[in-house]
């Protein structure tokens, strides 16, 4: 318990206080907005804006062709500010030429990919742009993170969050959902505006403290598909159900049993966001690194525990919020949570690791891996247990994945500490 308790105050110590309000925050603050957006807009018009967006939730990650995750990682290996400022300025401007020319291909290609919804091409259009000022906002938070200046981050997040409520409430009101995919916009741009200049980069600065080579640019694009798969990996349970099943209310049924075990992987993202740069700047220091393991996993080890007993004693209760109807899938709700508890003790851990290390490709290649190996365990389990076997589906994969990583991670890192 003492070395927990030394864990938390270095995770005070770097503001993840601040940092665990402002995901919470912004947790609540995001719903609210949506809510209130089904509140303003006719569901049918909504739909088509929420069809796009679902589009470009899977682009998003892809914004800067995910240089800015090789600031946030070789950054984190410079001594000074003045270097991470220095590499900011340049890493911004090739990033921003990349998503402009990402957001024109998405624009082009929409007037030539058929969609479910005809209607969506015309939002997906207006939405290319949020490549653009996704990527603004999310760059100057990787560099207040840098910058050990988690606080800064965390107001960052909390205000970008109540600006889309007031632009969602405020658009959405005149305008339907042509202001709701305006908020969306506009709500990062103002942000990134706001706090840019608070940064102070010079973009003279002629010195370029780490070279943007081929590896600084793969290591960046492997963490963004990274992201892309894992999202992917989420998704296709769905897909798959609403496929073989042909029943959207076991989609449904799935969609909301699932909701609160995902939900739940926001609490190791808060310690990580709070710590990465933290652990990149010491990954070769080993005694730092195993401490630091195995206060995080006996913390989480504790809390999955506690949750997998809560949800099991409780689920009927649970269950019964969504649906007194949906008591029936207790098996899934609790084969979920187990399955979640491995990327809450592990695989949240050993993947940012190696991406802290260097290998942002393991973490491609272990989600896209498990994807494949995703499609033919649903077919199979599916047709003979229901929405259960995709749930039996993900919970291995969730296990196996997590222990790879962990396997992968020890293996990488003991090579990079000869």
């Amino acid at each position: 318990m003492k070395n927990l308790k030394h864990f938390f105050k270095g995770f005070i110590d770097r503001k993840g206080n601040y940092v665990f309000v402002a995901t919470v925050s912004a947790r609540i603050l995001s719903l609210l907005a949506s809510i209130i957006a089904l509140k303003l807009i006719d569901a049918t018009d909504l739909g088509y804006v929420i069809y796009a967006l679902n589009i470009m939730t899977f682009l998003i990650p892809l914004s800067g062709l995910g240089i800015q995750q090789g600031l946030l990682r070789f950054g984190a290996q410079l001594n000074s500010v003045t270097e991470k400022k220095a590499l900011f300025s340049f890493v911004f401007k090739k990033g921003l030429i990349f998503t402009l020319i990402l957001s024109a291909a998405i624009f082009i290609l929409s007037y030539f990919i058929p969609l479910e919804f005809p209607q969506s091409a015309y939002f997906l259009r207006w939405l290319s742009a949020l490549l653009i000022s996704m990527y603004l906002l999310e760059i100057i938070k990787v560099q207040f993170r840098l910058e050990h200046n988690n606080k800064k981050f965390a107001y960052i997040e909390i205000f970008y969050n109540f600006l889309l409520v007031i632009a969602v409430f405020v658009l959405g009101y005149f305008f339907k959902e042509m202001g709701y995919t305006i908020a969306l916009i506009l709500a990062p741009l103002l942000t990134f505006l706001w706090y840019f200049k608070s940064l102070k980069i010079n973009f003279k600065s002629a010195i370029l403290p780490v070279p943007i080579d081929l590896v600084f640019l793969k290591y960046g694009l492997f963490a963004s598909m990274a992201n892309v798969a894992t999202q992917l990996l989420f998704a296709v349970d769905i897909l798959l159900i609403g496929s073989i099943l042909n029943d959207s209310s076991l989609v449904t049924a799935y969609k909301y049993v699932s909701i609160i075990p995902f939900s739940l992987l926001f609490l190791p993202g808060i310690l990580l966001t709070t710590d990465f740069v933290n652990l990149t700047e010491r990954i070769l220091d080993r005694a730092y690194i195993k401490k630091y393991c195995q206060n995080y996993m006996l913390f989480f080890t504790l809390i999955s525990v506690g949750i997998i007993g809560v949800f099991y004693f409780f689920s009927n209760f649970i269950l019964s919020l969504f649906n007194p109807a949906y008591i029936q899938y207790k098996s899934t709700f609790i084969v979920l949570s187990f399955g979640v508890s491995s990327i809450l003790i592990l695989r949240g851990l050993y993947g940012n690791l190696l991406s802290a290390l260097g290998k942002a490709q393991v973490n491609y290649w272990t989600a896209f891996i498990a994807l494949l190996i995703n499609i033919p365990g649903n077919y199979y389990l599916i047709p003979k247990y229901g929405i259960l076997g995709a749930a039996i589906t993900s919970a291995i994969l969730m296990w196996l994945s997590s222990i790879a990583a962990f396997i992968v991670f020890k293996i990488l890192h003991q090579k990079a500490l000869k």
